[in-house]
């Protein structure tokens, strides 16, 4: 179990901006398995949005630390007045202990107001850990819709 006290959030400065793409790397890595990408030529999956996150106002990256130690990501995109979760990633040490809600409901609260959280279709473990995790946050008190023009996976709204 992670210890609330022991999780730190914190946004990701440009100097981090390297360590982010290393582990957006393992990130893409496993959702390969969902969304069929495959490694490069060069050996990498890569993410293209990346850059953006120091060029655009409306995006945001966020480290996870347990006691210090680099745990996982969350990118926030806000659409006009919805954020989004772009990805969210925890390194397999830290998963089923905790982290994953510790960290959503903390970002729900830093971030509040309008929220749309997508999965990929296949992605199952995720759409039960974001059912779970934002019913617990909301107590029950969101919407999910099976996709629409902009998303073809499930996806939870809801207010922070």
């Amino acid at each position: 179990m992670v210890y609330e006290s022991s999780v730190e959030i914190a946004p990701v400065s440009y100097e981090g901006k390297s360590i982010l793409r290393n582990l957006m790397e393992l990130c893409q890595h496993d959702y390969s398995e969902f969304d069929g990408a495959d490694v490069a030529e060069h050996g990498v999956l890569g993410y293209k949005y990346l850059d953006n996150y120091w060029t655009e106002e409306a995006r945001q990256p966020f480290f996870m630390r347990v006691n210090g130690r680099l745990a996982g990501f969350a990118l926030v995109r806000d659409i006009g007045d919805v954020h989004t979760m772009a990805e969210f990633f925890i390194v397999r040490k830290y998963r089923r202990l905790g982290l994953g809600r510790t960290v959503a409901h903390r970002l729900f609260d830093m971030l509040p107001g309008k929220w749309r959280v997508e999965q990929e279709p296949g992605n199952l473990p995720a759409q039960a850990f974001w059912r779970r995790i934002i019913g617990e946050y909301t107590h029950g008190r969101y919407e999910e819709l099976a996709g629409d023009d902009h998303w073809d996976g499930p996806f939870q709204l809801f207010e922070s």
